[in-house]
């Protein structure tokens, strides 16, 4: 039994410019197979290593393996359906498959599109990679893929069936992953110059926000004991140079008890890493007084999620925070020698070029280190695509990157939304240049800040960073030459179910009080959390209608 896992090469122009991201996937799915048995397998990334349409095929030939397969994020997933097809060319008897969160809830639109990928992996990989491993070890693909759970496949009779789910791997300590499979010299995080790695902690989310997915495709909220999660992390320092990691949780404070048993763990252990984390205002208004207890832990960078500059956007994304919250905790970051990241929203249609001039005028005024404005995408499978109906003009799935303007502001057009957000990048990190970041009283701020500088320039120079060469992007001269080249052939999709993966039981739909992902000051207790483990309708066992869901964060 020979597996071949490839990574699709897509790039944006927008997180890789800090360099290349160890992805996660690969690691946790080959570990679940090496612990079950299989540990015949190869790992080749294509978006590392740049490889053209002529490499791969001359990988697949080279390899003949028994399974090929690969992940998608939203905009990758065109180049993934592609990578399949010239491994379907190649090797005829291999078995194809695709996971990710694109796949998991558009597994119709994508079997449609490309009926060579023989099957779906929908959800939580793990498991379900490793049931398909041992039908086809044992001879039972494709004639028992119907008992196979947590998969989507084209029938005999070319329809499509969807598998009821595979249950959510509850003990998920006895996931360990092999990062062995990633050649760590390719992998450095450029501010730094070490190789970086992207483990996580929890899985899921106990909150059902309208504009993510996270609890959907996880499907219930699980986390691991903070010491497994450091003697992975040891191992990636020990054993293979990283030198610095970012928990790949969308918000690894929410548990905070679990989260001090962390810090608490790498003080004790001393190895020396630095790391980073994304979370939320309150989370660190909350933790006021253990913000020095996290620095010593080696927390060096957080990414907040402001969201916006105006009261009236931060209300619509149920942030439930405030502006004056938001320059608070960016503060109390700043006085515990941790590096700050305000993130922006902008791009929906009430965007004007005076809101834009707001949001910098702001986070100039909170004083915050770094600031990233990404442009709003609207996740095909989350709640609020469907609420926003025919303002979605866009249906190019390549270009729903954060980067590119898939929402047409009313009063702007996408190349003035463009032209604003490149405005603000480059007064903000000019200015940081020459009269913050070398100044930087403590040592280990200032040398990260510089080194986030180089990455921003060097992206700059190669004309990377928001695929401005690809939008002939030269500057506010060049705003009537843009071209955003979006595949106008893309039809509107039939809109999916999207619950039918997932219902979300009512106690766990965030109200308005309950402050959650991203505001308020309450937090759920570890009793409240272990009550969360609710019973998970599967879905039925074919779909007449897409059935859309969730997406992995790698």
């Amino acid at each position: 039994m020979r597996i071949l896992f490839v990574h699709p090469n897509y790039k944006s122009g927008g997180a890789e410019i800090a360099g290349n991201w160890s992805p996660a996937w690969v690691a946790y799915v080959a570990g679940y197979l090496k612990s079950g048995g299989y540990d015949n397998y190869r790992f080749v990334d294509a978006m590392v290593d740049s490889l053209d349409e002529e490499q791969l095929r001359a990988i697949f030939r080279e390899e003949q393996p028994d399974m090929i397969g690969t992940t998608a994020m939203t905009p990758a997933i065109y180049t993934s359906q592609r990578l399949l097809q010239i491994a379907k060319e190649e090797c005829p008897n291999a078995l194809t498959f695709l996971g990710g969160i694109h796949a998991t809830f558009m597994f119709q639109q994508v079997l449609s599109e490309a009926p060579w990928i023989d099957a779906i992996v929908r959800g939580e990989g793990e498991a379900i990679t490793l049931n398909l491993a041992r039908a086809v070890d044992e001879g039972r693909w494709p004639s028992d893929r119907e008992n196979i759970k947590g998969i989507a496949f084209i029938g005999d009779d070319g329809k499509v069936v969807a598998t009821p789910a595979e249950p959510s791997i509850k003990d998920v300590d006895s996931i360990w992953p092999d990062w062995s499979v990633l050649e760590w010299k390719k992998y450095i995080y450029i501010p730094m110059g070490v190789p970086v790695a992207t483990p996580n902690m929890a899985r899921g989310c106990p909150f059902t926000c309208s504009f993510c997915s996270q609890w959907k495709f996880w499907r219930d909220y699980r986390v691991r004991d903070p010491k497994r999660v450091v003697d992975e992390i040891e191992m990636l320092v020990k054993d293979h140079g990283v030198g610095f990691f970012i928990l790949a949780d969308e918000e690894p404070t929410i548990n905070r008890a679990k989260f001090i048993e962390f810090c608490q763990e790498l003080i004790d252990r001393d190895l020396g890493v630095l790391w980073g984390i994304n979370t939320r205002v309150t989370d660190v208004m909350r933790d006021e007084e253990l913000l020095p207890f996290y620095r010593k832990a080696g927390l060096v960078h957080i990414s907040l999620g402001t969201e916006a500059a105006a009261q009236l956007n931060l209300d619509r994304f149920v942030k439930e925070t405030t502006v004056a919250q938001n320059k608070r905790a960016i503060q109390l970051l700043q006085q515990n020698g941790i590096v700050t990241e305000a993130q922006f929203i902008v791009g929906l249609e009430n965007e004007t070029l005076e809101t834009l001039e707001e949001t910098y005028q702001m986070v100039m005024d909170w004083g915050a280190d770094m600031a990233n404005w990404s442009m709003f995408t609207p996740w095909p499978f989350s709640d609020m695509f469907t609420e926003l109906g025919d303002k979605v003009e866009v249906y190019d799935y390549s270009k729903y990157n954060f980067v590119t303007p898939i929402m047409k502001p009313d009063n702007i057009d996408r190349a003035e939304l463009l032209d604003g957000v490149m405005k603000n990048y480059r007064r903000f990190y000019m200015k940081r240049m020459f009269f913050q970041y070398p100044w930087a009283k403590d040592p280990v701020r200032r040398r990260y800040l510089l080194g986030c500088i180089k990455a921003f320039l060097l992206s700059a120079v190669h004309r990377r960073f928001y695929d401005l060469g690809k939008h002939n992007y030269w500057g506010p001269q060049a705003k009537k030459l843009v071209r955003f080249d979006f595949d106008k052939s893309k039809a509107k999709i039939v809109e999916p179910d999207h619950n039918a993966w997932k219902k979300a039981p009512p106690a766990k739909r965030p109200q308005a009080s309950m402050k959650a992902c991203g505001g308020g000051d309450d937090q759920m207790t570890v009793e409240q959390m272990a009550g969360l483990e609710v019973a998970v309708p599967a879905p039925p066992t074919k779909a007449s209608q897409p059935k859309a869901e969730a997406v992995h964060p790698d």
